[in-house]
């Protein structure tokens, strides 16, 4: 299998299969394909999985397309101004990323739901207590809304973030929340309450523009019915 990701701020994500090769992506994720290639549409794993994927942000089913030909191509986008972030994982290797981040992979990958276990980061973690775990062996594609910047933290390294900006991290890397020291700070700082704390060692993958932010944004320039 090959790939290229092409443009800037809405990228694509071209993958050229040999026959034999699959993908597998959440249903309504794929852009344009050559002749060539095999779709089947399922829950993939059970209901059971599918009901967990819809948790996560993801689609109840799943869509696998197959290389019937020699070669073939397919071609996925995002669903938002971003990057796509390309991760090889080993077998047994995981990640952990936000609601909504999987754009495809390899038919060996397997995803689930990761619950986030306390209470506090749950609920003032920026995307609640559900998570997506990728597990290897493969290549799995993530979208990434604006841009993103990747830190590779020392056992022991703390990095505080504004919860809406972590898009992914290694299971390593210790999430927890803490409070925003200060009542001026809480109250004309604009961060709110809460702050996530991440700790090494492993890495972390932030984002520049949480969907939650653009939302905002863009709120004040849709129109509204007058009453």
């Amino acid at each position: 299998m090959r790939y290229a990701i092409s443009g800037t701020v809405l990228q694509s994500l071209e993958v050229e299969l040999t026959q034999g090769e699959s993908l597998f992506t959440e249903s309504g994720g794929m852009s344009w394909m050559t002749d060539g290639i095999e779709m089947e549409t399922n829950t993939k794993g059970g209901l059971m999985s599918g009901l967990g994927r819809a948790l996560s942000g993801e689609s109840l089913f799943m869509t696998t397309y197959s290389c019937s030909a020699p070669t073939a191509m397919i071609t996925f986008t995002p669903e938002a101004p971003g990057k796509v972030l390309p991760l090889l994982l080993a077998p047994n290797q995981m990640i952990i990323a936000q609601k909504d981040a999987f754009m495809c992979a390899q038919s060996s990958v397997k995803m689930e739901i990761h619950f986030r276990k306390k209470l506090g980061t749950g609920l003032f973690g920026g995307e609640g207590f559900i998570l997506q775990k990728l597990t290897g062996p493969g290549i799995v594609f993530l979208e990434i809304p604006g841009e993103v910047k990747e830190y590779n933290l020392a056992a022991g390294q703390r990095l505080k973030v504004d919860p809406g900006h972590i898009a992914a991290f290694d299971p390593t890397v210790n999430y927890e929340i803490t409070s925003v020291k200060g009542l001026k700070n809480i109250m004309f700082s604009g961060e709110g309450l809460f702050l996530a704390a991440l700790t090494g060692p492993g890495r972390v993958w932030l984002q520049t523009m949480p969907l939650s932010n653009l939302a905002q944004a863009l709120l004040k320039y849709i129109p509204t019915k007058s009453n």
